[in-house]
């Protein structure tokens, strides 16, 4: 199943010059809007002797222009484009007879400021918060150099909205870098979980028929010249043994080379079909190759889920290879167990190995077999016999809906 992202709201898909030039037309109808008197007011809510002048029409347009340019420039240059837009209010500004620059003539500067803080490093987004206090502030200061009168309280007010809008921006900034760090330490699992199951795959199917081999080889040493035809016979099973090998090794990299990136671990099986029904044709390889392997069934084998399946097998495959390469004996005892809840599995064997050597973390085996366990939230468990040997146990919960 391949991972994609969900599709963006239409909102989103919409540009951040858009939003700006939205913001600019909306302060802009307000202000035109509220030099009239409306149904109820005894007066208009704001007077503007020089806002219908000609004069003061021209100033607005300049300002339009101005905001529309910076707009376009938000994307490429972010600051050149807050720079026009701050521009723009401070010259709408000025045929509206008033002491400060409006919270309406600011608000396509608080958006841009949002845009900033919101898609740009936080350096560049304090940047352009001092840009727009600093504007602020400077339009009072000439007010104040003038004699002209001041509207402080007001201009707080403004100064707040553009605290604001950056913080927004920042917090959704620090949102998109949160969700893009989880995305990518989700990945890189995803990687070590897969680099992990291949190697388990390569080991269990590579030490088992190795250890084969060995044996195999072996026998066909010592009858080599005093009975010809198990020699040969021997030989075959090497033939067999190998074939098989590198036919897994083939689907191996088959299934590196075709699986997609995101697809999910079942999608690409290394070695598809091995299961549980196949145990018996392990004790019978193994059987021939010189360990005979005892198998006992116990209960109604029901189907379980095909990871439960997989997994069966490989430890119990693991666990005879580790009796034909470690326990010194010619036979094991294997014990598939199907319960309501569960599926147990027992390998024993009456040999004089401990099992020590993988299990203090030079071998790989006991580790995989304790890995697939601990996937499916099963118990595994592997120790020496008090009476000798050595004994793989493991208990794989079959879920509720399996069962």
């Amino acid at each position: 199943m391949s991972v994609t992202p969900p599709p963006q709201p239409s909102f989103k898909r919409v540009p951040p010059s858009t939003w700006t030039a939205l913001a600019w037309w909306v302060g802009s109808a307000l202000t035109f809007l509220f030099r009239f008197r409306l149904p109820g007011e005894a007066e208009p809510a704001q007077q503007g002797v020089l806002f219908f002048r000609w004069d003061g029409m021209a100033t607005l347009a300049v300002a339009t222009l101005l905001a529309f340019a910076g707009s376009l420039r938000l994307n490429r240059r972010p600051l050149s484009g807050l720079f026009l837009i701050l521009l723009a209010s401070v010259v709408a500004s000025t045929p509206l007879s008033v002491a400060e620059i409006p919270l309406l003539q600011f608000i396509a500067a608080d958006v841009a400021l949002y845009v900033i803080a919101a898609s740009r490093p936080r350096g560049t987004g304090l940047a352009a918060l001092s840009m727009a206090l600093g504007t602020l502030a400077g339009y009072l200061l000439t007010r104040l150099v003038f004699g002209w009168v001041v509207g402080t309280s007001a201009e707080l007010t403004v100064a707040l909205t553009a605290v604001v809008a950056w913080l927004l921006g920042d917090a959704a900034h620090q949102s998109r870098r949160h969700a893009d760090q989880l995305r990518e330490q989700t990945a890189a699992q995803a990687v070590t979980a897969e680099r992990l199951r291949i190697a388990r795959e390569l080991h269990d199917m590579v030490a088992h028929s190795i250890g084969i081999i060995a044996l195999q080889s072996g026998a066909a040493r010592r009858v080599m010249g005093t009975q010809p035809e198990q020699a040969r016979g021997a030989l075959g099973e090497i033939e067999k043994a190998s074939r098989e090998t590198l036919s897994g090794l083939r689907r191996m990299l088959g299934a590196l080379r075709t699986a997609e990136p995101g697809r999910a671990q079942e999608a690409a099986p290394l070695d598809p079909g091995l299961g549980l029904a196949d145990v018996d044709r392990l004790a019978r390889t193994t059987t021939a190759a010189g360990v005979r392997v005892e198998v006992r069934w116990l209960g109604e084998l029901r189907p379980v889920p095909p990871e439960i399946d997989v997994s069966a097998y490989r430890i119990i495959q693991e666990a005879v290879t580790n009796v034909v390469r470690h326990a010194g004996t010619s036979s094991c005892r294997v014990t598939v167990e199907s319960r309501e809840r569960d599926l147990a599995i027992e390998v024993l064997d009456n040999g004089t190995g401990t099992g020590a050597v993988p299990e203090a973390g030079s071998g790989y085996g006991l580790l995989g077999m304790r890995e697939r366990v601990g996937l499916l939230h099963g118990e595994f468990s592997a120790l020496p016999r008090p009476e000798g040997g050595f004994r793989v146990a493991a208990r794989l919960p079959v879920p509720e809906v399996a069962r």
